[in-house]
């Protein structure tokens, strides 16, 4: 079952693994990246911030959606955590999921600053903007415990 997914460009790191891994309930992280497995120094990092007793899988976009498809991950109280946007159409067009939690995206030339954390590029507000259009929920949230912006809201 999954329970949700969120962009964020950092995978796993101390907000994942402990405030939205608990909050959620999730015993299994997939986290999905089309460049980390080709960075040795990268994959150990991400292994080494895995939170006590919840499984973390590391797949690029295909494989994901391979594994999501096959029903292999229903098992699992899953939280997947999409590198960037792009990545997280996908996913969310493979697995009809209807809400998306943009919560990190990185500072970029050119990019714009909505809430406290989320860049967009224009491409990336296009992309936010078609998956609004396709009826999906939206919305920025660095924590848990911290209100949510709505997406719709900011266009």
């Amino acid at each position: 079952m999954i329970k949700a997914t969120r962009v964020d460009y950092r995978l796993l790191h101390g907000q994942v693994a402990v405030s939205w891994t608990a909050a959620l309930g999730a015993d299994c992280l997939l986290l999905v990246s089309d460049t980390v497995k080709a960075d040795p120094l990268r994959m150990n990092a991400l292994k080494l911030a895995k939170p006590a007793g919840v499984r973390v899988v590391i797949k690029n976009t295909a494989e994901a959606v391979e594994a999501l498809k096959s029903g292999v991950t229903d098992k699992y109280k899953l939280f997947i955590i999409c590198e960037n946007l792009q990545i997280a159409k996908v996913i969310m067009a493979a697995t009809e999921e209807k809400e998306l939690n943009i919560g990190n995206t990185p500072y970029r030339e050119g990019a714009k600053l909505y809430g406290k954390s989320a860049y967009l590029m224009p491409e990336e507000e296009v992309l936010v903007k078609e998956m609004l259009e396709a009826g999906l929920d939206l919305y920025i949230q660095m924590i848990p415990a911290e209100k949510s912006i709505k997406c719709k809201t900011l266009f």
